[in-house]
């Protein structure tokens, strides 16, 4: 692919032999074309994950600018997915514990934090903030559908070339591109879950979660090891979160709010989810993020990483660790001490979470989630989250350390 940037633009005749059908059902030769001339001449200068189904690397362009490439192949070796991104440097990463606290407390008013060694599918506290209460997650509850595929494909019930049809019913808001794509889409299991983790595509989430049902999600959550996993019954699809949060808000949301278990799910059954899907208009204050989420606790994160981990390990489970390989939440460490990166964030105004599970050369793997929320006001998402991402990575430093 490197020598093909030096010669752009790539024929479509070869853009057809190298990249699989459901890629270009998404990206023209075109569209391909012109979104490659941004690495036009670049070079290789590192490799930070090398799978036989996925890779990551970081090049350089026109001998400064560094981007990272996310390449990722299917079956047959034809590429499935491509991903290039300008490598945002972090602040620099605090080298104390307290001054991790103190990086993460400047984000936002309420933050919880778990720094964990994972050891035989179990997470040993190395530092916390106040681990054990939940909180909103955003989108990092796709971690739990995960969960749920997992099992399901381990238990022969679902496999990962089975392919999924997308309609208008189960289409749900950015972020993500599934939503765009024409209705009677087909797109394989592997494919649905690479882009519900790597670019957090909500749409992608809602086909995974209505392959498996409600319950099986649900299931997942006190598989994994949540502490209170009564607290996300019913678990919603991003859909059903943005219809109470967008349609006659704050009434359907105050509705729900109020009522029990068995009331709600009357409530998504019978008004939420009948509904046409509202128009994307983004709020910028946070709404009910109390009520209408996903929630879990920072230590809880860490609890379904190592149960992620450990199904990633067992036979046919590989493409949980490739799905995984394709985003590392730009933390960019060093290659020469880690060997993978997993990451999963979540965002909304008022929530912002960033976890990450990394695994040394030598073995040894440690997470760290850290959530922070703020239920008045909006989080000032980018500063916020480099400030978040450099204290991560200052974390899993310092809990590395020999």
């Amino acid at each position: 692919m490197l020598a093909a940037l030096g010669r752009l633009p790539i024929r479509d005749a070869d853009v057809r032999a190298h990249f699989d059908a459901a890629f270009l059902a998404q990206v023209s030769a075109a569209a391909l074309n012109q979104a490659l001339r941004s690495a036009a001449d670049a070079r290789l200068a590192s490799i930070s994950v090398n799978r036989p189904s996925a890779l990551a690397a970081i090049v350089s362009v026109s001998g400064h600018t560094q981007l990272r490439v996310d390449l990722s192949v299917d079956a047959r070796g034809l590429i499935s997915g491509l991903l290039l991104r300008p490598i945002v440097k972090l602040p620099p990463s605090p080298a104390t514990w307290a001054g991790v606290d103190a990086a993460l407390r400047s984000v936002a008013p309420e933050v919880h934090l778990f720094v964990g060694a994972v050891t035989n599918g179990t997470c040993d506290p190395v530092h916390a903030i106040d681990p054990d209460t939940p909180a909103p997650l955003g989108s990092a509850f796709k971690l739990y559908v995960l969960d749920a595929l997992g099992r399901a494909v381990a238990s022969h019930k679902v496999s990962w070339d089975q392919r999924l049809t997308i309609s208008a019913q189960l289409k749900s808001l950015p972020s993500g591109v599934l939503q765009t794509e024409p209705d009677g889409t087909q797109i394989s299991v592997r494919d649905v879950a690479a882009k519900m983790i790597s670019i957090s595509d909500n749409t992608a989430a809602d086909l995974l979660m209505h392959l498996l049902g409600r319950s099986s999600v649900e299931a997942a959550l006190g598989a994994s090891g949540m502490t209170d996993p009564a607290r996300d019954v019913p678990f919603l699809t991003t859909r059903e979160l943005f219809t109470l949060k967008l349609d006659d808000w704050p009434t359907l949301a105050n509705r729900y709010g109020a009522t029990d278990t068995p009331g709600r799910r009357a409530l998504l059954a019978h008004t939420v989810d009948p509904a046409a899907l509202p128009a994307a208009t983004p709020w910028t204050i946070p709404r009910d993020i109390d009520t209408v989420e996903w929630f879990a606790s920072a230590k809880d994160i860490c609890r379904v990483f190592a149960t992620l981990s450990g199904l990633a390990r067992q036979p046919g489970l590989a493409p949980i660790g490739d799905v995984f390989a394709l985003n590392d939440g730009g933390l960019s460490l060093d290659p020469a001490q880690w060997q993978t990166t997993w990451f999963k964030g979540g965002s909304e105004p008022g929530v912002l979470t960033l976890s990450y599970l990394a695994t040394t050369r030598t073995g040894h793997t440690y997470v760290v989630s850290a959530l922070a929320e703020n239920p008045s006001a909006p989080i000032a998402k980018a500063n916020a989250s480099l400030v978040m991402a450099s204290a991560i990575k200052g974390a899993l430093t310092l809990a590395a350390r020999p």
